[in-house]
């Protein structure tokens, strides 16, 4: 079955969503912790169980980015640990404190279901990409990396793609294996004003 890049959000659930995640940064803030949310508080896609990242920029740089591909919680609740982990667990920066909260930016990534791939090589598996639409997930043993669709916009070659997530990964940019495996996955992002 073909991956379907369509997840319907409104403009309301887009804004509460954004709210959600603000909050529990400004929670974080004050006592540590993400805000927690009760999930039958929520209907439509706010009561999801989609995957989700959050993504913080302070300009046109990067200041936390977390996530979870897929989710047992509601799509608010997760979207509220996303934002809390960004700004507070990203292992790439210190924790964000009161005095950088008011210039970050807030991006919201909502994540379709995955699709597995089947892949006999690394070119079958590069013929198959969507450069600017696909996200993908690679896993292989204990390595496991993916990259948002959003990455494209600065790798545009599937090649290039592929070798940056593998870095990511911590192995050899050409790295390939029998056991290695795929899926790939569509977003929905918005972002603060």
């Amino acid at each position: 079955m073909a991956l379907s890049s369509y997840i319907d959000i409104n403009v309301g659930e887009r804004r509460q969503l954004l709210k959600i995640a603000r909050q529990s940064i400004e929670t974080g803030l004050e006592n540590g912790q993400a805000l927690r949310l009760k999930g039958t508080d929520f209907d439509g896609l706010l009561a999801a169980t989609l995957g989700a990242f959050v993504t913080l920029t302070q300009g046109d740089s990067l200041r936390g980015c977390m996530g979870a591909l897929q989710s047992a919680d509601p799509l608010a609740q997760t979207t509220a640990a996303c934002a809390f982990n960004a700004a507070f667990k990203d292992p790439r920066f210190t924790q964000l404190d009161a005095g950088e909260a008011k210039d970050i930016r807030i991006e919201i990534s909502i994540l379709s279901e995955m699709e597995t791939l089947s892949v006999s090589d690394r070119d079958n598996l590069l013929r198959q990409l969507q450069p600017g639409i696909d996200g993908l997930l690679m896993e292989d043993g204990q390595y496991r990396s993916t990259f948002l669709p959003k990455v494209w916009e600065k790798i545009d070659s599937p090649t290039d793609f592929l070798r940056h997530l593998m870095t990511k990964a911590g192995l050899p940019g050409d790295y390939w294996s029998q056991t290695i495996q795929f899926s790939r996955y569509h977003t929905v992002s918005f972002a603060e004003d």
